[in-house]
């Protein structure tokens, strides 16, 4: 790993020159530039005051998170049906708890409906992808047809069902995840 390389990033990233970076380690700007090309080595109490000052932690400097998984085959989702409710859920991405949004595909069958959600400190956005649906956000009702989309901060009881004759599908994301 190139330790110096990764500063300098973070440092860019942060706005900050090398000078503004040495005055908050309490550092020479020259020392800063010799690190940072890898002509010079921090020790372990320098490096995690760089760290500190860039708000970055030891471990998550040192984490490789380029083994992270960013893209995902249909075996890696997962999948679950309510026939008595009519619909199903996919899960397109493996544990968006995570993450800060969760992006589901939302399957109705005619006359399917969603889980009734609750009032939520959210904010979700919906894609008909296939067929045509009601939004209930309460007491208003929307009709969102296929190529439709809606957003809402959800301040009441809401869910989406289809009340169409053919099947419908939305493509559904929710910041923070809620399914």
């Amino acid at each position: 790993m190139e330790i110096g390389a990764k500063l300098r990033e973070l440092r860019i990233q942060r706005g900050l020159t090398q000078e503004e970076l040495a005055d908050r380690c309490e550092l020479s700007k020259g020392f800063i530039s010799q690190v940072e090309r890898d002509l010079a080595s921090p020790s372990i109490a320098t490096l995690m005051d760089m760290l500190e000052c860039l708000g970055v932690t030891l471990k998550s400097f040192f984490s490789d998170d380029s083994a992270e998984k960013i893209v995902f085959s249909p075996q890696d989702m997962f999948e679950k049906e309510d026939e008595e409710e009519g619909r199903k859920i996919t899960w397109l991405v493996p544990d968006a708890q995570k993450n800060s949004m969760e992006p589901i595909l939302l399957e109705l069958q005619p006359g399917g409906k969603s889980h009734v959600l609750p009032p939520l400190e959210s904010e979700e956005f919906g894609y008909v992808l296939r067929g045509q649906i009601t939004l209930v956000a309460g007491k208003r009702s929307h009709t969102v047809k296929k190529g439709g989309s809606f957003c809402l901060r959800p301040s009441t009881t809401h869910y989406i069902e289809n009340p169409g004759a053919k099947p419908a599908a939305v493509l559904w994301v929710s910041t923070p995840p809620s399914f």
